[in-house]
């Protein structure tokens, strides 16, 4: 029924249509269901985004550049050739995600060559706060997109040493995080605010409440994000852990995680040194506390600073203790109690824990201890124990690692191609990956409360739930902290 505006109301029947909203054939009804604004104001509705939608209005206007640029090339000397309108069978650049690389001297290194050979991504931009590693970056990236044309000739990679110059390009999809643990949280913070989806090298946090912050960006704007955890992507941990989840060794009891001793050492005294000419101090710093330049504090052996990182917990920790929260079942939660007795340099400019010895204690009963010494996960249950590393799988007994995994049994995640693979599989698709921003966090928050129980060196109760030490406060104290102006909390 409708209802005419004026002295008198008139009922009449009319037709709608609830796809639209709209009534049918009835241009005066039509009226009534909005209003004209009075300039200089305008409507808009603000509506959440549609990625997908987002993407592919992206990749049309792309499109319909290439295509202007091919009908160009008809009436000019320049062409575009086939590869770059997709019709050898390669990835079209406007179907090609755009992908960001902040830091890459090391594991980064290794990402940013992976997704210059990749014909599904398009590397857009370059970002490390060391000159020389930037420079090596953008020759790679454009000696490599050079042998790839048919005109010998690319020169395209943006390249500078502060991360939100590269945010801001509207070429860019998705980051590759590879910088110091310090750098993760706020970087991957503005990412998010920025539309970008993530791939943050492992540990995922610094701390427990950088990690928190992390996930709640991820999930607040919508995006993919994918830790640096490969080990989840390997099949023999998978397959260890499916043993474990479907009770092959019996109820599981414990679980035995080693991690190698510190592979790097400094001298009992140090002075501060000049800064390179081609490093950034200053911005390598970013939220970290002030403190004098050597170089030993700098580039890989930053992990042995607490400041910036945690040593070999959250160096090997990261990846083994990723591994045993896997086989426990625990991707979303942490334990109930840790406790722990490490061995701390009481000289030179090393912080880091030289001895690791910690515990802790789940809800469902087990316990899992990390300890200097070795390098894998082992589980051990009342029937037996799976051992899982790098390159190696053993159980005992023995036989049930030519056992299948039935359809009816826990089945853990198959990632889609490598680890960068199937986070580049679900940026397309908008799934979670192998290793999203929750399972990323609580793994690296074993490592953070690992650290914290050597550090104080008693039990301490945890809840996981809310991530706090219940009337705790010197535990509570190195949950989180402050990030050294002018860099935003989060």
């Amino acid at each position: 029924m409708r209802a005419f505006p004026g002295r008198v109301r008139v009922l009449a029947a009319c037709d709608v249509d609830p796809g639209r909203e709209s009534f049918v054939d009835d241009a005066e009804a039509n009226r009534m269901m909005a209003r004209t604004m009075r300039a200089p104001w305008t409507l808009q509705v603000s509506r959440p985004k549609d990625i997908r939608k987002e993407k592919i209005m992206s990749c049309l206007t792309r499109r319909s550049f290439l295509k202007g640029a091919a009908a160009a090339a008809l009436s000019g000397p320049y062409v575009v050739g086939s590869s770059a309108l997709g019709a050898d069978g390669s990835t079209p650049p406007s179907e090609r995600i755009g992908t960001g690389h902040i830091g890459f001297r090391g594991q980064g290194g290794g990402h940013l060559r992976s997704c210059q050979r990749n014909p599904d991504t398009q590397v857009v931009g370059l970002c490390d706060v060391d000159y020389s590693v930037l420079k090596g970056g953008e020759e790679s990236t454009n000696k490599t997109y050079a042998e790839a044309s048919k005109s010998g000739k690319y020169k395209g990679a943006f390249a500078t040493r502060d991360f939100r110059e590269l945010l801001a390009r509207p070429d860019l999809d998705a980051i590759v995080i590879a910088t110091p643990d310090h750098w993760h949280a706020c970087i991957t913070v503005a990412a998010c605010k920025a539309g970008k989806d993530v791939y943050c090298e492992k540990p995922m946090s610094l701390t427990v409440a950088d990690g928190r912050a992390m996930v709640d960006a991820v999930n607040r704007y919508g995006r993919v994000f994918q830790c640096g955890s490969q080990q989840r992507s390997d099949s023999r941990f998978r397959f260890g852990c499916e043993l474990v989840r479907n009770g092959r060794i019996g109820r599981l009891e414990r679980i035995e995680v080693g991690i190698p001793g510190n592979n790097k050492t400094c001298g009992p005294s140090w002075e501060a040194e000049p800064v390179p000419a081609e490093l950034d101090y200053n911005m390598w710093l970013g939220p970290a506390p002030w403190a004098p330049y050597h170089h030993q504090r700098c580039h890989y052996q930053f992990r042995f600073i607490l400041d910036y990182s945690g040593g070999q917990v959250t160096n090997w920790g990261a990846h083994h203790l990723d591994i045993a929260q896997w086989g426990n079942g625990t991707d979303e939660t942490g334990p109930v109690q840790i406790e722990g007795n490490g061995a701390f340099p009481k000289t030179g400019l090393f912080t880091t824990a030289t001895k690791v010895d910690f515990t802790c204690t789940y809800a469902n009963g087990v316990r899992l201890r990390c300890a200097t010494g070795g390098s894998g996960t082992k589980f051990i249950g009342t029937d037996g124990w799976v051992f899982v590393k790098r390159g190696h799988i053993s159980a005992e007994p023995a036989s049930i690692l030519a056992e299948k995994i039935g359809p009816g049994e826990i089945q853990l995640y198959r990632p889609h191609g490598s680890h960068v693979g199937d986070w580049l599989y679900n940026i397309r698709t908008r799934g979670k990956g192998a290793a999203h921003a929750e399972i990323g966090h609580r793994s690296s928050s074993i490592c953070h409360l690992g650290n914290t129980a050597m550090r104080i060196g008693r039990k301490a109760k945890y809840d996981p739930a809310t991530e706090t030490f219940p009337g705790d406060q010197q535990a509570n104290a190195l949950l989180a902290r402050a990030p050294r102006s002018p860099w935003p909390l989060y």
